[in-house]
């Protein structure tokens, strides 16, 4: 695959035309750079009939081929990985080596999805019966994606449902169709027609998705807003729904953390991706025995960072994503600036043009101010100081999300007491927020619905069926 390219939808196993095209942007220039297809309702029927029709061939088919198809489309991604990693870097904004990264590491989680297996029960009742629990895909997916991660968070749903033998009709965000749409194409070399559909367009889309009748399962990433609409509208023809929502997740440093040792880590945690992540860290907690040191670290480092169009080399920031979430940031800034809280790093808009925001820390604001508050998703980050540890596992608990969170101590057993305390579904000891594909991701409150990753999110994509005998006898 090369690039410059005319991006197409994947309907059927192969390319579908579109009457109508939208432009990307280049969150670094605000430019358009290429355009998507915009997919029609017809089109969409299309996809849903293929992959209806695709379904009873591949639920039959073998767990061992299934398994070789989902492993060499990720082959084909990490093959790819230079190409698509250009791509994702002028429509996402992040920096080469962070583009490249999710590429690669996209292909390689799908490698280790495939490796995974269903759980078959066998028992017996007591009661002169044996049954057996088998777990059988439940038809057509539809996977909507967000911008942040696009291809990443495609292939947490895409593996899974593929591999339990389930068709998957693919949206990737507006923003940031390309790179999805270029893993449909190489799709269509390893897996059969209608077993994976990809098709883009614009806010009009994913309701069309959620509301079809002929999807059986809805499974989204995107803002807690989104969701509750998401699931409104799947509730109409009682769709399964994976909901994987927004985060406020707190970070909590006890005071024997080395400040040298983890600053870095900690700033990472939180600025990875620009902020733009949905476990990054949001609220930083940090005892008063070290609150200074560790504050004036963070600032130094922010102050180092450097900003800019990601595919310069030297990177370490690029543009916040889109328009809307920009101004949403601009916003908590001029917030910021309005409530007199005192800035130690960033605290304005870069020149134009581009998505740009510095780097920006804000010294113990109160825990009612809305940067507290509210899901930044964005390079600003507020630094808070506590005395007592019971304290601050309450102010970290008390938010309407539980995504995740995470603990720094000289003392892993300590954290580990901490972070049982906390109400989220994910806990980070000493290290920077990050996902395996073995282990299970679910978010508390309002956070999410289901799981993904594991075998837990394995079975997201089924329903058990049980088979009862009776115990031979004689």
């Amino acid at each position: 695959m090369t690039f410059p390219h005319d991006f197409s939808m994947t309907i059927d196993g192969r390319a579908a035309p579109a009457d109508g095209h939208f432009d990307v942007i280049n969150p670094a220039t605000e430019r358009a750079f290429a355009s998507a297809p915009e997919c029609s309702r017809a089109q969409l029927d299309e996809a849903v009939a293929s992959a209806r029709a695709a379904f009873p061939v591949w639920a039959a088919t073998p767990m061992e081929t299934r398994r070789k198809c989902v492993h060499a489309l990720g082959q084909l991604l990490i093959d790819n990985a230079e190409t698509l990693m250009a791509v994702l870097t002028m429509e996402q904004g992040k920096p080469h080596r962070e583009a490249r990264m999710e590429v690669s590491g996209s292909g390689m989680r799908l490698q280790a999805i495939a490796t995974q297996d269903l759980p078959t029960l066998h028992a017996d009742d007591g009661a002169g019966r044996l049954f057996e629990t088998r777990h059988m895909p439940l038809g057509v997916v539809g996977a909507i994606v967000p911008w942040n991660f696009p291809l990443a968070l495609a292939v947490f749903k895409l593996g899974p449902a593929l591999l339990t033998g389930n068709t998957v009709i693919l949206k990737p965000s507006p923003f940031t169709p390309l790179t999805t749409l270029a893993m449909g194409e190489l799709a269509r070399a390893v897996l059969p027609p209608g077993v994976f559909n990809v098709v883009s367009g614009g806010d009009a889309l994913g309701p069309w998705i959620t509301a079809h009748q002929g999807i059986d399962k809805i499974t989204f990433t995107g803002s807690t807003q989104t969701g509750r609409r998401v699931m409104e509208s799947a509730a109409l023809t009682l769709k399964r729904v994976t909901l994987e929502l927004g985060g406020n997740d707190a970070a909590i440093v006890l005071p024997d953390a080395d400040v040298r040792k983890l600053a870095e880590q900690l700033f990472w945690s939180a600025f990875t991706n620009n902020g733009q992540l949905c476990i990054a860290t949001k609220r930083l907690y940090i005892h008063d025995a070290i609150y200074r040191p560790l504050t004036t670290e963070l600032a130094e480092l922010a102050r180092t960072v450097k900003v800019g169009d990601g595919a310069q080399p030297g990177t370490q920031l690029g543009p916040i994503n889109n328009r809307p979430q920009y101004q949403r940031v601009l916003g908590l800034l001029q917030d910021i600036r309005d409530s007199g809280y005192t800035v130690l790093a960033g605290g304005g808009p870069a020149p134009a043009p581009g998505y740009f925001v510095p780097v920006t820390l804000v010294d113990d604001p109160p825990d009612a101010s809305r940067i507290v508050r509210e899901e930044q998703f964005g390079p600003v980050l507020p630094l808070l100081r506590f005395s007592d540890i019971d304290d601050a596992i309450a102010r970290a608990n008390a938010s309407e999300f539980g995504l995740g969170g995470s603990v720094w101590s000289a003392d892993e057993d300590r954290a580990a007491a901490v972070a049982r305390r906390l109400d989220t579904g994910s806990v980070f000891i000493n290290g920077l927020p990050r996902l395996s594909a073995f282990a299970p991701f679910a978010g508390r409150k309002q956070s999410g619905v289901g799981i993904e990753g594991g075998i837990e999110g394995m079975l997201e994509f089924t329903s058990p069926q049980t088979v009862f005998r009776n115990r031979p006898t004689g």
